[in-house]
């Protein structure tokens, strides 16, 4: 049955490279590294009833299972080719296979990243997922180049994630799809990141909450972060169906939007926010780096904002 359900996954999941020199089927996969090329790798972990809800579709599920690490690509401004996939199940289920498969290849596809290999187990349901790709020789993004003076940017909206799984809550969650689409189908900004190379001096993917994350920016950097609550992009969706106070904390601490968050030079700040326009994504300027640690956001007039929830801490008491 284990080697029913990696064929199945297989057939889904077929993409074609060339420097795939041996993909599923054998002990371990063999691919061929471009020549003047550094590789990037990213691995994410997800739980049922950790990172998605019990009762999430499986292609929902075999998206964002993807859509994670590739947004830690996009983060380190890497170019997408080839995945691994483990896969641990309660029961054997070729339907639920099916379905996690197609939201995986549905991701997958238009990057042409090539699924080479992975493993299938007995167990709680729980997807891993590693990706690699590639940078050009000491042309990653960081989290350690932001220097005072930059400016901060975030891509997208904030927010919707957390708006979203706050939703799910209610017995009729279907006024609400947008914002659930967005905790269920992130979208990785690989073009972003992409398009950043060069320009931002540092960079890193929302996953566990705007300050949390800008936050781990400051600490590599030896920087601090001022942040003007006021700036930060929500969308009409959410704004539609929360107050402001509750928005503006899912944009600070809601996590699970996969947008990016980076610094750019102060004079660079045009240019970038046009350029992203042009790819779709938007990016909005939100703040400045400063002189001494930390993360501090100020409110209309003037006055600290304080946060509900700092971002998510697998591990917090």
């Amino acid at each position: 049955m284990e080697f029913d359900l990696i064929d199945r996954i297989r057939r889904h999941t077929d993409v074609h490279r060339d420097d795939v020199l041996t993909g599923i089927g054998d002990d371990a996969a063999v691919v061929a590294v471009p020549t003047g090329r550094e590789l990037a790798i990213a691995v994410d972990t997800l739980v049922e009833g950790v990172h998605f809800p019990v009762g999430t579709a499986p292609a929902d599920i075999g998206w964002k299972a993807l859509a994670v690490n590739l947004s830690d690509l996009a983060a380190m401004g890497a170019t997408p080719a080839w995945a691994l996939l483990a896969l641990t199940l309660p029961t054997p289920d070729e339907a639920f296979v099916d379905g996690l498969a197609r939201g995986f290849a549905e991701l997958a596809t238009p990057f042409r990243l090539a699924l080479i290999g992975g493993d299938t187990t007995r167990g709680p349901l729980t997807v891993t997922v590693a990706v690699h790709g590639f940078t050009a020789p000491d042309g990653a993004l960081l989290r350690s180049g932001a220097r005072p003076g930059d400016v901060v940017m975030v891509t997208g909206t904030l927010g919707d994630a957390a708006a979203g799984l706050r939703c799910l809550a209610e017995a009729d969650a279907s006024p609400y799809a947008a914002l659930v689409d967005r905790l269920n189908r992130p979208t990785p900004r690989v073009a972003a990141g992409q398009a950043l190379r060069g320009v931002a001096t540092a960079c890193i993917d929302i996953s566990d909450g705007l300050v949390a994350d800008l936050g781990h920016i400051c600490a590599e950097s030896g920087v601090g972060a001022d942040i003007d609550a006021a700036m930060l992009p929500r969308s009409a969706a959410m704004l539609a169906h929360f107050h402001d106070a509750d928005a503006l904390q899912f944009a600070l601490g809601g996590g699970d939007d996969y947008e990016l968050c980076f610094t750019v030079p102060a004079d660079r700040a045009g240019d970038v926010a046009a350029d992203l326009a042009r790819l779709g994504c938007g990016a909005a300027r939100i703040g400045r780096v400063v002189e001494g640690s930390g993360v501090r956001v100020t409110g209309t007039s003037g006055e600290s904002v304080m946060l509900a929830r700092t971002g998510w801490n697998h591990f917090a008491a």
